[in-house]
């Protein structure tokens, strides 16, 4: 039987299940990834273990998300993580060295191996023939532990490519298409898959700006066949002894299929507050622009910056506009600085960050009041940039140094440059040296922990009856940033649980913490799309140890929906969508769990007397690990009833 590519490599990587969709599946892990907003809490989950060495063919720990070193929290944490990586058998990368993304990109993907990481742009490997997803930290720290990976079997639509980009549209426009095509909730339980003529006209590190951004789809995963381009990277990157040819068999069938003519697409943008209010950038032409910021993971290459340093060459960036650029990775810098093309963007007023993600996470670089913002990243949600009423945009690189040029958007019938195609030079410095690989035996190092590490907190396992009141009820499309705030004061407190847990919520409801809190336990009401962004486990970790027991939406997004289960929260959807607007804030439900079985519903009782129906589509493993109070519990309830019967 024809199979898709993304099929191939479930098949080839398949623990158990079968490729039917809507069905449990359990991945073999060939790669892990972290980055340190998240790997502090995943790796003290993977030492509560007990193992001595991780099980995976590479496991890599990157520092890029908070390198702001105030204080001795972050500092602290750097340190733990670089201990933590050599004694148990994993690479670090320290801070400043790059993206995790871009970084794992030049160095380590490799076509048709299996990649999880603690961020929801680990798909960024799909540029390059990689099955790579997005994880909670816990799913990270069991697939190190060898433990398989879990997922219900993905649909899988082939977006099939002809013609080529032409003028100034760029990969960044070909994702932006398919969010204002699809919307951020299009591509939930979705790989998608890109293919036809038009793939060959695309090089990796365009590719891969497709393949990250398709996580605001919403998508499991989105993944590139393995060929001639791909030959031409690893080759670049001195990395040729990882190429295999990978793609799809002729007469593979998909679920969907989607046809782009890239000859027709044009320069958009994201407007705000989410990445699926796509506009061509010629309707936004005269908005006057306060900021621009060029990097990210998704468009932070080579290719990327030399682009907007031939927009910028002899020319002035606008006197009311602030230029902020971050290279994706030292090895992106280097090539910029060996072809004098930092002295461009430095010349016309630009400022160079450090090789981190930075303002992507409001890490600095925040809008002024009110401000419009142009930014090269991933998302636009509110308050993200660190500035509450800030009006961010998502763009190309293109558009974006345009931007900073004008001091406004334009027209792009009205733009001028010479743009050189987006090849890779030839060779590309290598910085492997820059990483920290560890001992063969890492027995004899010591892990150092700083006093804001703390311990995972204890979960107690499910009782036989709920009685929770609604603590706070949302709109559509809550975010993991609405949940669990970013910023450097907030993601320092990543390793204390019981001090991040404090921010919960705090910009969308000020006294949530404290209602939780005199509650002793409740529930979430929300509505569409609820923990949709970033993988942070936090935003399901920190709500549990405030107490909160279940959520109860109209949709969930995937990562979220599994860091809940990791950590004991149930998750249900009404039944009747209609209930959203009868149940208030405040009103108490009471749920008898002893009926929590596979395909069975759930009912409420309400305060008022009335009923509410509940739905799930939880595994029998799903419902055992709620029951035992989360993932950890059960995996070491099983590991202990497994030695007592070895």
């Amino acid at each position: 039987m024809p199979h898709s590519l993304a099929h191939k490599i479930i098949a080839s990587h398949l623990v158990s299940g079968e490729l039917t969709g809507g069905t449990e599946i359990a991945l073999s892990i060939d790669q892990t990834l972290t980055q340190d907003a998240t790997g502090t809490m995943a790796y003290l989950q993977w030492e509560a273990m007990g193992l001595d060495r991780v099980r995976t063919q590479l496991s890599v720990s990157y520092v890029d998300h908070n390198t702001l070193q105030m204080g001795f929290r972050n500092p602290d944490d750097h340190r733990y993580l670089r201990t933590v990586a050599a004694r148990y058998g994993i690479v670090f990368s320290p801070p400043g060295t790059g993206i995790c993304h871009q970084l794992h990109l030049e160095n380590f993907a490799k076509p048709g191996t299996t990649l999880i990481g603690s961020d929801s742009h680990t798909p960024t490997a799909g540029g390059m023939g990689a099955l790579a997803m997005g994880a909670g930290g816990l799913s990270v720290a069991l697939a190190m532990a060898g433990e398989p990976y879990t997922l219900t079997m993905p649909k899988v639509c082939r977006v099939w490519l002809t013609g080529r980009l032409t003028g100034f549209a760029s990969a960044k426009d070909v994702i932006l298409h398919l969010l204002g095509l699809l919307t951020v909730k299009g591509g939930v339980g979705v790989i998608f898959e890109y293919a036809g003529p038009g793939v060959a006209t695309l090089t990796v590190p365009e590719r891969a700006t497709i393949t990250n951004m398709g996580a605001e789809l919403g998508a499991t995963t989105s993944i590139f066949p393995s060929d001639e381009q791909t030959l031409a990277f690893l080759r670049a990157m001195g990395r040729e002894a990882d190429f295999t040819p990978l793609a799809a068999d002729p007469d593979a069938t998909y679920d969907d299929e989607i046809h782009v003519d890239l000859s027709t697409l044009v320069p958009l943008a994201a407007a705000p507050h989410m990445p699926d209010r796509v506009v061509p950038v010629a309707e936004l032409h005269g908005l006057a622009v306060d900021q621009v910021a060029i990097g990210s993971c998704t468009n932070s290459s080579y290719a990327d910056l030399k682009a907007v340093a031939e927009i910028l060459r002899g020319h002035r960036v606008a006197p009311s506009t602030d230029l902020l650029i971050s290279p994706g990775s030292k090895a992106v810098l280097k090539m910029l600085v060996a072809e004098g093309l930092l002295d461009p963007m430095l010349d016309a007023g630009g400022r160079l960050l450090e090789c981190t993600c930075g303002p992507c996470i409001g890490m600095g670089g925040s809008p002024v009041s009110g401000g419009v913002s142009v930014r090269t990243f991933n998302r636009n949600f509110e308050g993200r940039s660190g500035t509450q009423d800030a009006q961010v945009y998502l763009a190309s690189p293109i558009t974006a140094a345009f931007c900073a040029r004008e001091g406004r958007f334009t027209d792009p019938a009205t733009w001028k440059a010479n743009i050189t195609p987006p090849q890779l030079p030839a060779t590309i410095p290598s910085i492997r040296h820059l990483f920290l690989f560890p001992p063969e035996d890492g027995t004899d190092v010591t892990v150092e922990r700083g006093p804001n590490i703390v311990p995972l907190p204890p979960f107690d396992a499910l009782p036989e009856c709920l009685d929770l009141p609604i603590l706070l009820k949302t709109g559509d499309n809550i975010t993991t940033d609405h949940i669990m705030p970013a910023g450097a004061a907030i993601t320092a407190l990543r390793s204390n649980i019981p001090a991040i847990s404090e921010h919960v919520f705090a910009r969308v409801d000020g006294e949530f913490v404290a209602r939780a809190k005199a509650a002793g336990q409740g529930c979430i009401l929300g509505g569409e799309n609820y923990g949709q962004g970033s993988s942070r486990e936090h935003a399901a970790l920190a709500p549990r140890y405030l107490g909160v027991r279940a959520v109860i939406a109209k949709s969930f997004a995937r990562i979220h929906k599994a860091n809940l289960i990791n950590f004991g929260i149930l998750p249900l959807t009404l039944a009747n969508a209609a209930d959203y607007d009868t149940l208030a804030q405040g009103e108490r439900l009471r749920l008898d769990t002893t009926t929590l079985a596979p395909g069975a519903p759930l009912t409420a009782q309400t305060t008022s007397g009335t009923t509410v129906e509940l739905r799930h589509d939880l595994t029998a493993q799903d419902i055992a690990v709620i029951r035992a109070g989360g993932l950890l519990n059960w995996v070491n309830a099983k590991k202990r009833h497994e030695d007592a019967h070895a």
